[in-house]
């Protein structure tokens, strides 16, 4: 058996990398670019409650919602943003998403599985305020 191997010229990668560095440093939606405050925020989902439902944060902090059910598998969605998951039954783990807005305003948040008669009022908001709290 012949094995065939390239030589790998590694003289462009460092350019690379200060192109890759470059480009990740202005995408506002990228990890890097990220700067200021991380917090975490416990949320418990029940059938057919979140709590805390509402959660208030600074406009341009990053949150990192970890999120655990008490009973059945549920859903979190942030509406207006691409955050979707599920959120596994009690015992099986926890969801965590993460969140940020750059913008004060209040962004909704709802149970996006259906799970039961009570599902509809699966509601909560994170007010994001201009300055602190």
């Amino acid at each position: 058996m012949v094995v065939l191997m390239r030589q790998l010229r590694l003289g462009y990668l460092p350019s690379l990398g200060a192109i890759v560095t470059a480009l990740v440093a202005q995408s506002p939606g990228l990890g890097l670019a990220q700067t200021g405050p991380v917090e975490t925020v416990e949320i418990r989902v029940e059938r057919f409650s979140f709590t805390p439902s509402q959660i208030r944060i600074a406009a341009g902090t990053t949150v990192d919602l970890r999120i655990r059910s008490e009973d059945t598998n549920h859903g979190f969605r942030v509406i207006g943003s691409d955050i979707d998951i599920v959120v596994p039954k009690r015992g099986r783990g926890t969801a965590t998403v993460r969140f940020r807005a750059e913008r004060p305003g209040e962004y909704v948040f709802e149970c996006s599985k259906l799970c039961g008669a009570g599902h509809s009022f699966m509601r909560g908001t994170i007010v994001v305020t201009e300055g602190g709290r």
